[in-house]
């Protein structure tokens, strides 16, 4: 890794000084269209240091046998990884999981951020401490939060079963530990959407209203007529920003269950780390980050294209 990034740097003074050898010689004209590029050379090369390298040594171990527990055994083993991983007998249930996390959480965060934005853009009074209170959660760590839920969800000392009377053991029930950790996760992405719908809202001039209180609209032709297409570039970007998040967290997952009972609650980024750092085995663990990545970039061309973001107007 050191000689990978003094490699870079001596690539960076190299071509920075042949830019500057170079741009004495140009005219004015061809170093304005140069400019941009130079400006944005530094932050691509950060971006290739840090983001670029891992994704190519990520896909080259995925075609790897990279055990840590074999260190003698390793070695290019073609599609094995992947074979292995679909053969696991877990993967579908982990699968049918990372469905059922990411298209709850999105939509609970959806439907409530938008109520909430619709509710924080009336002006009233204490308007200013409500939404310091609301938006709160966005200001913790997944870490806090995570620790906050498995200590309220505890079978045998949870405040929830307190309130509920019951004893429910929540974290050690098939189906009920999933269930906790998307509660956590729509608690924390709640105000994520209420702000940039908030923001959206804020931007629609208010003579549109007016004007459709003269013409004698409701409120409900008013808000599928006036209020989503306004914000129906912003709609569309938060969806996508979030399922994407979403299907990439594995820390509240870890934090809150741990994967369990019996891996129940996985889903593929915390199967992934579970085969990375429990199993060592960073091979296939490659090749769950490969498909991963797969899926959110086949997800995101065919989002887009459904929702016509091109055609929806300016974010």
């Amino acid at each position: 890794m050191l000689q990978l990034i003094l490699f870079l740097l001596a690539l960076t003074v190299l071509v920075m000084g042949s830019i500057v050898l170079i741009g004495r010689r140009l005219n004015g004209r061809t170093k304005r269209r140069l400019e941009p590029y130079l400006f944005i050379f530094p932050a691509f090369l950060l971006l290739l240091l840090m983001f670029g390298y891992p994704l190519i040594r990520s896909l080259i171990m995925s075609f790897q046998n990279y055990n840590l527990g074999d260190p003698k055994n390793r070695g290019f083993n073609g599609l094995a990884n992947f074979v292995k991983l679909f053969s696991d007998r877990d993967i579908g249930m982990v699968i049918r999981n990372s469905i059922v996390y990411v298209v709850l959480s999105v939509l609970g965060q959806f439907i409530l951020g938008l109520t909430l934005a619709l509710a924080l853009r009336k002006n009233f009074r204490g308007r200013g401490l409500y939404q310091s209170i609301v938006f709160l959660p966005w200001a913790f760590s997944a870490f806090v939060i995570g620790i906050m839920f498995r200590w309220s969800f505890n079978g045998e000392y949870g405040v929830v079963n307190d309130l509920l009377g019951k004893s429910i053991a929540w974290l050690g029930t098939p189906g009920l530990s999933l269930l906790v950790v998307i509660f956590a996760m729509v608690w924390m992405g709640v105000p994520f959407f209420a702000i940039m719908y908030l923001a959206a809202l804020q931007s629609i001039p208010p003579n549109t209203f007016e004007a459709a209180d003269v013409d004698g609209c409701g409120p409900i032709r008013k808000f599928f007529r006036i209020t989503l297409p306004y914000i129906k570039p912003t709609i569309i970007i938060t969806l996508l920003l979030r399922t994407i998040w979403i299907f990439n967290s594995f820390d509240m997952i870890v934090i809150i269950t741990g994967g369990g009972p019996a891996s129940t609650s996985q889903t593929l980024p915390s199967f992934m780390y579970t085969r990375a750092f429990a199993g060592y085995d960073f091979g296939l663990a490659s090749a769950l980050g490969v498909l991963l990545m797969v899926i959110l970039a086949s997800y995101s061309i065919f989002f887009l294209f459904v929702t016509r973001y091109n055609r929806a107007g300016d974010f």
